[in-house]
C-alpha cells in the first residue's frame, strides 16, 4: 500500500512542480515586458498561481490513481503500456500547449484558450501566416524537445520500475484508500469547498496585469475556454435577468425627437459606398490623434477632407469579431466569437443584406484565404453577391503570406471598377491585410518593419482614393474607412482603453462638408448611423445605436478574452473578467459605467444563445 500511495503522491506533486517550473520560464522568455520585476515578484507568481496548478494536477492525476487501483488486482504488462502512452501522452500535450502559449502572447496578449483551435481548423495556412517558417520550425522542434524532456523525466520519476508492484494481500483495503485519494482530488479540481468553483481569477493578485498574466496555468485556460464555448445563457451572469432588461433598454437606440434633430452628413440619399477595412490599425499611428507622424499620412490627410469621428472604438481584438462588428452591428464576444457558428450568423442582421433591398449590387475583395474563420459563410449570409479572394489572383501576384498584398488588392478593384459596367448604387466592401504580422511588404519608407507595413497599407489607401477621384463616379461615393481592430502597435499596451482606439473616417464626393464628431461611438453602432442616412431601417440591429441621434445613448463598448470597456466622457470603465474586478475606472463619474456595461454583455450572450 505504502509504494502505490507514495507513488500516487509523487504523480501529484510533479505535475504541481512542473506547472510551477513553468511560470519563472515565461517570464524569463518575456524578459524586456518583466525587465523590472524583482527575485521575489518571481516567487510572488508561482504562488498565486499555486490554485490553477494544483487543480490541474488533479485532473491529470486522476487516472494514475485509476491505473493504481486496477494494479492492485492485476500485474498485467497491459497497465504498464497504458501508463507509458497516457504520460507520453500527457507530455506532448503539455508541451504544444506551453510553446504555442509561449509564441502567441507576444501578439495578443493574454495567455492561451481556445481561439487558435478556431483558425487553425478554419485555415490552416492563413493561422501560421503571421509567423515566418523559422519561428514555426522552431516552435515546433521546441515542443518536441520539450516534450521528449517531459517524458523523461516521467519516466525516471513514475514509470520506470526498480521493484515491480506487487499484488497486495489485502487489496480491498489498498484500492479502497487509494480510491479516497483518488476522490480527494475532487477538491483541488473543484478549488476548495466555497460556492465558487476553481476560475482564472483564483490567481489574480496584483494591480500590474503582467504578474497576473504570468501566474495563470495556460492549459488550465485553454481547457476552461475549451468548455465554455456552448451554454451561452449560463455565461456572465452578473444580475436579475429583469433588471439588466432595464439597463439595457437604456442603452439601445432611441427614436429621433423630431426628423430634423440628426444632422445629415451626406448630399445623396442612395451614394455608392466602399468599405475599407483596415487590418490592425489604430490611432496611434496618426498625427491627428497624437500618435506617430510620418506613418499614416494618408489617413491623417483624409481625416482633413472627411469625416472624423474622434472618440472611436474597436468592438474586440480579433478580425473575425470586427467583420461582425462593423458589418452586423453585433458585438466582439470575450469567450467565443459568433463567426465559429455559421447556424446563429445566418440570422444576424447585416449592412449588406439591407442595401441589397434597397438594390445596390455587393461585392467583397480580400487578397487573402476568404474562408479562414468561416468568413466565406458570413460573408454569404451577410448578402455578399460576389467574393473576389486571393483564388482570383495569379500565384505571380500572392507574393504576401496572406495571399496578395495590398497594392495588388486595389489595382484588381480599381481595374473591375474601370472594366466592368457597375450597377449603381453598390456597396463593395475591401479588406486589407498586409498591415498584419509578419509585416513584409514591398514597401521600405520607414526603417521600422511595423510601422513601415502600416506606411505601405495607408499608401495603398492613398494612391487607389487618388485613382477613384478621377473618375466620375467620385461624386456619387462614400467611403467608410475603418480598422478591424487595433494590431500590433504600439506593443504593450499598459492602459487597456489605448488598446481600442480606432479611427473612423467618411470620404469622398457624397460628404456635404469636412467636420468632426466627438461623440463616443464603437464599431457596432456604423451600421444604424449608415443606414439612418440612408433613410433606411435599421431596427433589427439590437446593438448598434445611431452616432448621430441626440436621443439614442452613446458610448463604446469593447470586450476581449479577459475584460470588458465601457467609455463616456463622464467614465471610461474597464472590468476584468478573469478578477472580477474593475481594473480601469475614470472620469468624474466613477463606477457609472460598470452595471451598465456588465447589463450589456449578460444581454449580448442573452442574445447569442438564441441565434
Amino acid at each position: 500500500m505504502k509504494k502505490r500511495i507514495i507513488q500516487f503522491l509523487t504523480t501529484y506533486f510533479l505535475f504541481v512542480l512542473l506547472f510551477v517550473l513553468q511560470k519563472p520560464v515565461f517570464m524569463v522568455y518575456y524578459h524586456d515586458l518583466y525587465a523590472d520585476v524583482s527575485f521575489g515578484d518571481y516567487f510572488s507568481v508561482m504562488w498565486h498561481g499555486l490554485p490553477l496548478d494544483l487543480s490541474l494536477a488533479g485532473y491529470l492525476t486522476a487516472i494514475p490513481g485509476l491505473i493504481l487501483i486496477a494494479s492492485a488486482w492485476t500485474d498485467s504488462s497491459i497497465l504498464r503500456r497504458i501508463r507509458q502512452v497516457y504520460f507520453g501522452l500527457i507530455a506532448f500535450v503539455m508541451a504544444c500547449i506551453f510553446i504555442v502559449d509561449l509564441g502567441l502572447y507576444g501578439f495578443w496578449g493574454f495567455r492561451l484558450d481556445a481561439t487558435p483551435i478556431f483558425y487553425f481548423f478554419s485555415s490552416p495556412k492563413d493561422a501560421i501566416a503571421s509567423v515566418s517558417f523559422w519561428f514555426v520550425l522552431l516552435g515546433i522542434l521546441a515542443m518536441l524537445i520539450y516534450a521528449a524532456v517531459l517524458y523523461s523525466i516521467f519516466y525516471i520519476v513514475l514509470i520506470r520500475e526498480r521493484k515491480p508492484l506487487k499484488i497486495p494481500y489485502r487489496r480491498q483495503n489498498v484500492s479502497f484508500a487509494l480510491l479516497l485519494l483518488t476522490a480527494a482530488l475532487f477538491i483541488p479540481i473543484r478549488g476548495g469547498f466555497t460556492v465558487s468553483t476553481m476560475n482564472l481569477s483564483k490567481v489574480y493578485y496584483s494591480q500590474d496585469q503582467r504578474m497576473n498574466h504570468a501566474a495563470i496555468n495556460p492549459a488550465f485556460s485553454f481547457m476552461y475556454s475549451a468548455t465554455h464555448q456552448n451554454n451561452f445563457e449560463k455565461q456572465y451572469r452578473f444580475m436579475d435577468p429583469q433588471k439588466a432588461d432595464e439597463l439595457f433598454a437604456e442603452m439601445v437606440d432611441k427614436p429621433a425627437v423630431t426628423a430634423d434633430s440628426i444632422p445629415q452628413l451626406l448630399n445623396t440619399q442612395r451614394p455608392n459606398i466602399i468599405f475599407i477595412i483596415l487590418e490592425s490599425f489604430s490611432t496611434h499611428l496618426m498625427e491627428t490623434f497624437g500618435g506617430h507622424p510620418n506613418v499614416a499620412v494618408n489617413m491623417d490627410k483624409f481625416a482633413k477632407e472627411g469625416i472624423l469621428f474622434s472618440n472611436f472604438y474597436a468592438s474586440s481584438f480579433r478580425t473575425d469579431r470586427g467583420l461582425a462588428s462593423i458589418i452586423s452591428g453585433y458585438p466582439g464576444q470575450p469567450s467565443t466569437s459568433i463567426m465559429k457558428y455559421p447556424e446563429k450568423t445566418d440570422k444576424l442582421p447585416s449592412i449588406p443584406r439591407s442595401l441589397r433591398n434597397a438594390g445596390y449590387g455587393l461585392e467583397y475583395y480580400y487578397g487573402g484565404d476568404a474562408d479562414f474563420t468561416n468568413m466565406r459563410s458570413y460573408l454569404v449570409s451577410s448578402g455578399i453577391e460576389r467574393i473576389v479572394c486571393d483564388k482570383d489572383f495569379p500565384l505571380s501576384e500572392r507574393t504576401g503570406k496572406w495571399g496578395a498584398q495590398d497594392h495588388v488588392l486595389f489595382q484588381r478593384l480599381m481595374k473591375d471598377i474601370k472594366e466592368e459596367k457597375q450597377q449603381e448604387p453598390f456597396l463593395k466592401l475591401v479588406q486589407t491585410s498586409s498591415s498584419h504580422e509578419p509585416f513584409e511588404v514591398p514597401f521600405h519608407r520607414l526603417d521600422d518593419k511595423i510601422l513601415n507595413a502600416f506606411a505601405y497599407a495607408d499608401s495603398c489607401v492613398g494612391d487607389f482614393v487618388e485613382q477613384y477621384k478621377e473618375t466620375q463616379l467620385w461624386k456619387n461615393t462614400l467611403f467608410v474607412l475603418v480598422p478591424d481592430h487595433q494590431g500590433a502597435y504600439p506593443y504593450p499596451i499598459e492602459n487597456p482603453l489605448d488598446g481600442q482606439t480606432i479611427p473612423l473616417i467618411l470620404l469622398g464626393g457624397a460628404i456635404k462638408e469636412p467636420r468632426v464628431i466627438d461623440t463616443y461611438a464603437s464599431q457596432i453602432d456604423i451600421a444604424a448611423t449608415l443606414l439612418a442616412q440612408l433613410g433606411l431601417p435599421h431596427n433589427d440591429f439590437t446593438f448598434s445605436k445611431n452616432i448621430l441621434n441626440p436621443s439614442s445613448p452613446h458610448f463604446g463598448y469593447f470586450t476581449r478574452p479577459n475584460f470588458f470597456g465601457m467609455v463616456t466622457p463622464e467614465n471610461q470603465l474597464v472590468y476584468n473578467l478573469d478578477a472580477n474586478t474593475v481594473q480601469l475606472d475614470e472620469g468624474t463619474e466613477k463606477g457609472a459605467n460598470l452595471e451598465k456595461g456588465k447589463a450589456f454583455l449578460q444581454k449580448l450572450y442573452d442574445d447569442l444563445a438564441k441565434r
